[in-house]
């Protein structure tokens, strides 16, 4: 079946709102040429605090895989015998947990260096006759790690022992991905493509984004990487997700009220009606009359309203979409049209990022990602 014809088959059954026409667009018999999206600049994300742009003052706080040293001084009771000379190394494990000389389990996770010391000196107070004097130094910090992920030399998750800055991060991974260089990687490890398209692409940095807690950082990767702009050079935090996807990846994205929000393959032309049927119609109480296309990038889009109600009337002609372009299907009217871009570009990066945080998951599986960790 072509995907005109699935279009159209897919269309009926988006059409929950009361509507009866089959859409129009260049796939419809004797229907009207899709129209030309009309859209203007808008403001999608707030200005970059300059807080961000500095290291952070937090306190380092332990959690699963960090490498402690633990050292108990002057104590006769304990050097000598276990551990040697009072003196051990332990990991904390998957449950946040160290074990250490006959002490059970110790709960650390979440915790500071000073806080773990106390909390063994506690326990030990159990086993010695004398005030044990702990000291707890931190070995190795493998708990804070970034993801990086798309079209970078090596993409895979990478630890962060350090201060780390955005522009260390990709240089850590390779840098950017030329064609070239993700092919050869490759073929280095016996796999048609590597990242999320394909060896021959290379990087959109209009589209790529970093993801912090579910937000997106509003940092403008084309001025940072291609300008070098070091006042988009953010210091990274733990669990930071960084994505730069391809130039070449003829997607849309539909998001928002609809049955499978994602994006879908672009072969040929496509239009916003189109586009949600693929997308298995919307869902119900959709609010079809503020469909928003977004188009450019992230940080500075383009962006315009139709009403899909409209067009499946036949009181609006269906418009034609472009290769990139974001479809948002809300569940009630705006307030304003910014407050309305933030929401699409949050819910594009993190819709983007759950999608290819999994592929990459999926491929490290079977052995066909690349996970690396590295120092600043």
């Amino acid at each position: 079946m072509s995907r005109s014809a699935l279009a159209a088959l897919a269309a009926a059954a988006f059409l929950m709102a009361g509507c009866s026409e089959i859409p129009t667009g260049p796939d419809a018999p004797h229907g009207p040429p899709p129209a030309t999206a009309t859209l203007a600049p808008v403001r999608a994300a707030a200005p970059l605090d300059p807080a961000l742009l500095r290291p952070s003052d937090q306190v380092y706080r332990l959690g699963p895989g960090d490498q402690l040293s633990i050292e108990t001084v002057g104590n006769a009771d304990i050097q000598g015998s276990y551990p040697p000379n009072g003196v051990a190394t332990v990991t904390v494990g998957p449950d946040g947990k160290i074990y250490y000389y006959l002490l059970p389990g110790i709960d650390v996770w979440g915790l500071t260096l000073a806080q773990t010391r106390d909390r063994i000196a506690q326990g030990m107070r159990e086993y010695l006759r004398q005030e044990p004097a702990i000291s707890v130094a931190l070995v190795t910090a493998a708990s804070r790690r970034v993801w990086i992920l798309g079209r970078v030399g090596f993409p895979g998750v990478y630890t962060l022992s350090g201060p780390t800055t955005l522009l260390d991060a990709i240089a850590n991974s390779g840098g950017l991905a030329s064609s070239s260089a993700l092919a050869n990687l490759a073929s280095s490890l016996g796999v048609s493509s590597l990242g999320t398209g394909g060896g021959t692409d290379s990087a959109d940095l209009s589209r790529a984004f970093l993801i912090r807690q579910g937000q997106v950082v509003p940092v403008d990767f084309e001025r940072l990487l291609r300008e070098g702009d070091l006042s988009q050079n953010v210091y990274l935090q733990p669990d930071d997700f960084i994505y730069v996807p391809s130039v070449h990846a003829h997607r849309v994205y539909v998001l928002g009220a609809v049955a499978q929000p994602g994006g879908e393959a672009m072969r040929g032309s496509l239009t916003v009606v189109q586009a949600i049927a693929l997308a298995g119609g919307t869902v119900e109480n959709a609010y079809l009359k503020q469909v928003a296309i977004m188009r450019g990038s992230v940080t500075h889009p383009e962006m315009g309203i139709v009403s899909v109600s409209d067009i499946l009337h036949g009181k609006a002609e269906d418009v034609r979409l472009e290769p990139g372009d974001i479809v948002y299907v809300p569940l009630s009217p705006y307030r304003t049209l910014e407050r309305y871009a933030y929401l699409i570009v949050d819910t594009f990066a993190r819709t983007v990022g759950i999608n290819e945080g999994a592929r990459a998951v999926s491929n490290n599986a079977a052995g066909v990602g690349v996970g690396i960790s590295v120092s600043p």
